[in-house]
This record gives C-alpha cells, structure tokens and sequence, in this order.
C-alpha cells in the first residue's frame, strides 16, 4: 500500500545558543561537552510557544497546496508534551491560523518523545482505511523547553520546534513500508514534567530505557519482516536524537548485538555514513520532543546522497515509556522537494544569543506557561531580536492571553 509522507517542514526557532558557550557559562564539566556532538540549540522566545512552532512549521506546507487539496485534509493530529489547556487541543488554533477547512477531526495525542510517531501511524492507518483517495492529514509534532532545566547537563540539549508533515497516497518524502512495525513499550519513571515549570527524571535509566526498547522494537520487526538485519537492510538510519552522542552509542551497541563482529573503525564509518546524515539539523536545534526524529528524517534527506531509492530505517522512542521501530523508501525526488523548504539555510540565519540575551529569555518564558489567565506580550525587552528576526516576516506570534484563550498575530 503507497501511503507516507507526502510534503514534509521543520522550523528551528529565530535563535539559538552555541552550546561550548552554554557549558562555560554553567561550570559544566567541558569532557562531557565531547560526548553530547552537538553544536547549537533553538531557544524559544516569549512570543513563540508550542502553537507558533506548529503552524510556523506547517504553513510553508498548506501554502503550496490547490484549494481542492487543502480542503482535501479531513484529520489534523497534534503531538506534544507541552500542551496549554487540559481539555483544549493545540489542533483547534493550529488549524484556526493555518485557515483549514470546517470539514476536519481536531485532535491531540500525548506520549513524550514518541506521540509524533503516534500520531503519524494513526493518520496512515486514516489515510489508508479512507474511501476517497484525496483524502489527507496532517500530523504536526510541536514541543518547547521553556527552561525547566537550568543549570542541569539537560539543559544544553533542550530545543524547540516542530515538524509539519503531510500524510496521504503520494508518498513524495517517504514511502512507509506499511505493516514494517516493530513495537516495545512499558512503565518506567525515566524522564517527566510533573508541573509546568518542571521537567525531571532519571538520566541514566531515560538513557539504559532508550536502548533497551531501541533492541527490543527492533527485535520486534524482525519478528515481522522475514530477514531484517540492522546492519544490511537499511541504506539509512535515523533515530529520535535526544543529542547525537546518544544516538552514536545506541548505533554502536546495535552492531555488535545484530551484525559481525566488526572492528570499531567499521563500525564508526557505518555509523558515519548510514546515520550521519540525520543528525545534521539535529546538531543545530537539540531535542524537540515528539519531533526530534522526523527533524532526524530532514536531515538525512537534505544530506545523504540519495541518486535511486534507499530504505530508511527509523527508531522513535517516548519515555514513559513507548517506541517504535519502522522503515520506508525515499527517493531523489524526496530531495528535491525537501530542498524547497530550505530547512537549513534558516537555521543558519537564526540569531545566535549571547549568554546576557539567553538568561533573560529564559526568566521571561517561565512567565508564559500552562496556566496563565490574563497577559499581554511585552516585546520590548527583546526587541532589537524581534525586530532583526521577526518584523514583517509573516510567522505567527503569541499577543496576548484573554481569560486562558490564546491570542495571536501575523509578525
């Protein structure tokens, strides 16, 4: 069955934060700066939250559509832990901004870092058991750290952002390999937010349960696609990267559980040219939750070489915990229409903060969470940025909060 991700966006946020910086700042310990490969996160302003990041992501995407094939979209899906109301989805604004079609299922789905991937397979099986075959939805995965962790070694990895993708029967970005589904899930306290302001955990085991379900889902698609071999059935790889270092370790420990006995040079050139190309925006934007694979999934499509189709594998995991391993074809004509959305030329004009600008941003978005009746946005504390990044740009913008309803504008 030909269903998969038809057009496919991330937004990265208007600014980030070198991480070397961050960790000098904070006192950490520079040796483990090594081990995290990463390079720059995206941080949120005070006029940006989980709603921005979603209809700034999917936007690009419903602009390019006929009027026919927008109002062809009859399910839009949600993914985040970092909703804004108990009862009212982020879907209901998301598809109010991006000026959808009455005739659509509104909803949201919770469960940490995998709810996008939850939220994908729900919109294939919709797409796929529809009568008419125009049918589409869209799945955006949207999530922001406002902060909670400061002065912790979570706190370099924390990002914000989203991805927007269109799924239907013209699978132009990824074809899914329909029934390809590995899945491993159980009760583990690993990481949480308890409260808004609150984001906590268990390192160590957030990291041993990471690898234990990577190995458990994957042994899971076995069970189901006759012949999978971690090292020889796929061309690339792309995983939820929490930061790069993380998923290096869980490719390495992977090759010695499924494939040869492999000296460790081999093993990092496989890890270098199969999963390589995935953490190329990753590096740039940090953990973004429910999205971090599928902003995985762009980076491999706009880096890896892909002249004839390769089959991706992809491994999406949620604490608490879920995952999933599943697998799809992309082609060159998945490159070609991914470069329209020139995913990393915008990340690279993000301002980039100096460790003055970034603490008070963070003060000010722990101003904005969960929960707030009555605010109006003050730009003016950051204003030389909003005017530099944001000014007659077109991207939608917190204004102000009426009585717990959300209020926003075109910047």
């Amino acid at each position: 069955m030909n269903i998969g991700i038809e057009a496919i966006n991330a937004y990265g946020g208007q600014t980030s934060l070198d991480i070397r910086t961050l960790f000098k700042a904070r006192g950490l310990d520079l040796e483990r700066f090594a081990n995290l490969l990463m390079e720059k996160k995206a941080v949120g302003l005070p006029c940006e939250d989980p709603v921005t990041n979603a209809v700034n992501a999917a936007k690009p995407l419903i602009d390019q559509l006929s009027e026919t094939d927008k109002n062809s979209i009859e399910v839009l899906i949600t993914a985040t832990e970092s909703g804004l109301d108990f009862g009212k989805s982020l879907s209901t604004y998301v598809h109010d901004y991006l000026g959808l079609s009455r005739q659509c299922r509104l909803i949201e789905v919770k469960q940490a870092c995998y709810a996008g991937t939850a939220a994908l397979q729900l919109a294939a099986g919709f797409v796929a058991s529809h009568p008419f075959p125009n049918t589409k939805a869209l799945v955006i995965a949207t999530d922001t750290a406002r902060g909670a962790a400061k002065q912790t070694y979570a706190e370099p990895s924390q990002g914000t952002g989203a991805v927007a993708m269109l799924i239907s029967r013209q699978p132009d970005i990824l074809a899914l390999d329909f029934g390809a589904n590995g899945l491993y899930s159980y009760e583990v306290m690993d990481t949480c937010r308890p409260r808004a302001d609150i984001e906590t955990g268990d390192l160590d085991l957030s990291l041993l349960s990471y690898l234990d379900c990577l190995e458990g889902a994957f042994q899971a698609y076995t069970a189901r696609v006759d012949g999978a071999d971690f090292q020889s059935t796929f061309d690339y790889l792309a995983f939820h990267t929490p930061f790069a270092g993380m998923v290096k370790g869980a490719h390495r420990k992977m090759m010695r559980a499924n494939g040869k006995r492999l000296p460790p040079n081999e093993i990092e050139a496989d890890f270098q040219h199969r999963m390589g190309p995935s953490l190329t925006h990753c590096v740039q934007v940090g953990n973004v939750y429910s999205a971090t694979v599928y902003l995985a999934l762009c980076g491999l499509i706009d880096q890896a070489i892909i002249e004839q189709p390769r089959r991706v594998g992809l491994f999406s995991y949620g604490s608490g915990c879920s995952s999933e391993f599943y697998s799809g074809i992309v082609t060159a004509a998945s490159k070609a229409k991914l470069s329209q959305m020139k995913i990393g030329q915008k990340l690279a004009n993000r301002h980039e903060l100096s460790m003055a600008e970034y603490d008070p941003i963070l003060d000010l978005n722990m101003e904005w969470l969960f929960g707030v009746q009555d605010k109006v946005m003050d730009v003016e504390p950051y204003a030389a940025i909003y005017e530099k990044q944001l000014q007659g740009q077109g991207l939608l913008v917190l204004k102000a909060i009426e009585h717990f309803h959300r209020v926003y504008e075109w910047s």
